[in-house]
């Protein structure tokens, strides 16, 4: 995949982003990481999973004000748009998903908690952080029964999924299927991402322009 993106790099800008965000990566991480520090690493894959990351996020950089908090991105869209994020101390682009950056990336993070949002599964970072005793979590996690883990050859999908300690997921059919697939580390919780909308719109503040337009009439807003 990391491949055929670095051709796709040669006309696509989005291609081009991700390809020239990991050149030298690897070794920033690695001396970067001077702090002793506990870590929390929280991996997204794109924007709209960090939106569902980040209310988990902002809880425990509250509740463990001494860890340091790294975030990673597989997507451009995601690290472009949250590159300066403050509730993280270091903000990084995925490294490619190798056997030898994954062992030097968790070497150097040596995260006490790792969380994956939603999806992105990387086997290589999975079973390091197994082998690291990481306590690795899946946050808001979706698991249909078209999906590889489930499907006719589940064997990688399946070495992936041992290496969770714990799955949230979103809902009751993802928990059905984890649980009659022998796992029973699994708890519903529901979408995260609906924790950071209600916060908003607990606080939100009256836009005049909006006001004006709706005019007191019942008002629906759709968008992507």
């Amino acid at each position: 995949y990391g491949l055929m993106l670095r051709i796709a790099a040669l006309w696509n800008s989005k291609a081009s982003k991700w390809v020239s965000g990991r050149k030298g990566l690897v070794s920033r991480i690695e001396s970067e990481t001077v702090s002793e520090k506990p870590r929390i690493w929280m991996h997204c894959p794109s924007l709209g999973e960090f939106e569902q990351g980040r209310p988990l996020l902002e809880e425990l950089r509250k509740t463990f004000p001494d860890y340091e908090i790294i975030l990673t991105f597989f997507s451009p869209s995601g690290f472009e748009n949250q590159k300066n994020y403050p509730g993280a101390d270091r903000i990084y682009y995925l490294p490619d998903d190798t056997p030898g950056n994954a062992k030097r990336v968790i070497k150097a993070l040596c995260p006490e908690v790792a969380i994956f949002v939603k999806y992105d599964f990387w086997l290589n970072y999975l079973k390091e952080l197994k082998s690291n005793g990481t306590i690795t979590i899946l946050a808001s996690g979706i698991f249909r029964k078209e999906q590889h883990f489930f499907g006719s050859f589940p064997q990688i999908g399946r070495k992936m999924l041992t290496c969770f300690d714990h799955f949230f997921v979103q809902d009751q059919k993802s928990l059905d299927l984890l649980q009659n697939t022998g796992y029973d580390n699994v708890t519903k919780s529901g979408d995260t991402r609906f924790d950071l909308l209600k916060a908003l719109a607990d606080h939100a503040e009256s836009v005049e322009i909006v006001k004006e337009f709706s005019n007191d009439h019942f008002t629906v807003v759709a968008g992507s």
